[in-house]
């Protein structure tokens, strides 16, 4: 196996869909058949040297030395080995990501790590609308793994998340965790209005500004400082706004009521 630099010739005029471009995908290839591969351009496809300069590498990681705002699918259905892109990326990054590790070191479009089953993916910007939430037609948003965001992230951020664990270091949109099925979300800023809204089960944390809960959510009256202190401490690893968490009195809130969820929203005082 061996890895791969792609560094980028010129900004496309069109978007371009990098599905099937993936450590694993290019890890048995030569150089010329990496260059040969076949890209979504537009309505028609176009080998990847038309808009990367190949070059190998001594380890097994595929580096995107290259803005690829314009480029969407970056890791989709990944399933093992680890992918590093010095730039932006687009839409569905770390879509149905399997195993395996994904950093992107600037923002992300919409729909990034939208039904993702596992492995890691770290953003280091913002997060466009429908982070970690389900591709439209779906009914189950993300399965499992681990989402980093380290800036903010859009609206309806972990829609129909089904598993895993989403951070936001950031603020996050209206209807955070909306129809929420399960999983772990924490957000160490502001958030918007209608956070919660037809979740099912699953928790919220708020490590940053107080959230407005709404009337169908009710204070939770049993303790829970014990499942605090293991939620705490799975989330204080990530650092910035959550170091502190397990050291922090709670306040819990049940609901969405007007699903018959048995969700909660977290406010860490």
């Amino acid at each position: 196996m061996s890895g791969w630099t792609l560094r980028a010739k010129q900004t496309p005029a069109l978007r371009v869909d990098l599905r099937g471009v993936t450590p694993l995908a290019l890890a048995t290839l030569s150089s010329a058949e990496v260059e040969r591969v076949e890209i979504g351009y537009g309505n028609a496809l176009a080998p990847l040297a038309e808009f990367f300069h190949v070059e190998a590498r001594d380890d097994d990681t595929l580096l995107f030395a290259a803005d690829l705002a314009r480029f969407d699918r970056v890791g989709w259905q990944m399933d093992g080995g680890r992918l590093l892109v010095d730039g932006d990326v687009g839409d569905y990054a770390g879509g149905g990501m399997r195993s395996g590790s994904v950093s992107v070191r600037g923002t992300a479009g919409a729909l990034a790590a939208c039904e993702m089953s596992g492995g890691n993916l770290t953003i280091g910007g913002d997060v466009g609308d429908f982070g970690a939430s389900t591709l439209p037609g779906s009914m189950d948003g993300m399965r499992g793994g681990t989402l980093v965001v380290h800036g903010h992230a859009g609206a309806r951020f972990g829609d129909r998340m089904r598993r895993g664990t989403a951070v936001v270091f950031g603020d996050a949109g209206d209807f955070l965790a909306s129809r929420l099925v399960a999983g772990t979300i924490a957000v160490g800023g502001h958030v918007g209005v209608h956070c919660g809204y037809g979740m099912r089960r699953g928790s919220v944390v708020f490590a940053g500004a107080v959230p407005s809960v709404a009337p169908t959510f009710v204070p939770a009256l049993a303790e829970a400082a014990v499942a605090w202190q293991l939620l705490a401490r799975a989330i204080a690893r990530h650092g910035g706004p959550f170091a502190g968490l397990p050291a922090r009195r709670i306040g819990r809130h049940l609901g969405d009521l007007s699903a018959d969820g048995k969700g909660e929203l977290i406010v860490a005082a």
